[in-house]
């Protein structure tokens, strides 16, 4: 997945954490030119394309975010980051007009993409879900996997932090009253994120599910003020924290509520 992981788990589960999520890059990422995914976005606009249940479960997902943040998150950004910006196949303008998520077909276990040119790029979701897999996949009763912004702490309580890119120090630090996702985004460290104007710095989202929070936490990032006030309302199982430009913070219950204690620094 081209990022660090953290793997903890009872003795001898570490290294089949790592085969499992292995297999799971093979499937999902666009880097690999016959994973499933890349194969999807080759036969754009041709015909479906049979995937795994895996593939087919995270794009799923991904379109259901989709839906609820009005297309904020969208894994048909492809078109814009594979087939512009990295392999240069199509102008800019051409990839911002074929991002629409309602072009993405899923039918049985087949997925297709309706025009050509179209690519699926689960970047924004990818990491969370593999996350989330490993756990379900494990069994564990307890353990921690953390893929670069995106954790999952489960059958154990922990000291977990989220970074502050202002400070470069922490800004909140907590210990978990339950089992737990984290996922935290933001283009300080690269410029990946583009939406709606906002102050927003870094959206930190807590959740049940890995692959939600890994999504939402980008979706928020590319919303509005309003749209994320109606999302929250509407969802109120979504944990958030919101660092804005300016140093101040907003979090609601569902985040505070999935914590023992939180410090704030």
């Amino acid at each position: 997945m081209g990022t660090y992981a953290v793997i903890d788990l009872p003795e001898g589960k570490n290294y089949e954490a790592y085969r499992y999520l292995k297999s799971l890059e093979e499937k999902l990422s666009d880097y690999i030119e016959e994973s499933e995914v890349s194969l999807i976005n080759k036969n754009a606009g041709i015909r479906p394309v049979e995937v795994s249940p895996e593939t087919l479960e995270v794009i799923k997902k991904a379109l259901y975010v989709s839906q609820i943040t009005n297309g904020a998150f969208d894994i048909s950004v492809g078109a814009l980051t594979i087939r512009a910006w990295r392999k240069r196949e199509i102008s800019e303008e051409e990839a911002k007009r074929l991002i629409d998520y309602r072009k993405i077909k899923v039918e049985q276990n087949k997925v297709f993409l309706e025009e050509k040119g179209m690519a699926i790029d689960l970047g924004g979701i990818g990491k969370g879900y593999a996350v989330q897999k490993a756990y379900e996949y494990l069994k564990t009763k307890e353990g921690f996997i953390s893929i670069a912004g995106d954790l999952k702490v489960w059958g154990q309580k922990r000291l977990l932090a989220v970074y502050n890119p202002i400070t470069k120090g922490i800004l909140m630090e907590g210990v978990n009253k339950e089992d737990l996702c984290l996922s935290t985004s933001g283009n300080y460290l690269r410029e990946h994120i583009f939406g709606k104007k906002n102050n927003l710095l870094q959206v930190t989202v807590a959740h049940t599910d890995c692959a939600l929070a890994d999504a939402l936490s980008t979706g928020i990032f590319a919303m509005s003020e309003e749209e994320i006030k109606n999302l929250l309302e509407k969802h109120p199982d979504v944990g958030v924290l919101l660092l804005y430009q300016d140093g101040s913070i907003f979090t609601n219950r569902a985040f505070i509520e999935k914590f023992e204690y939180v410090i704030f620094k």
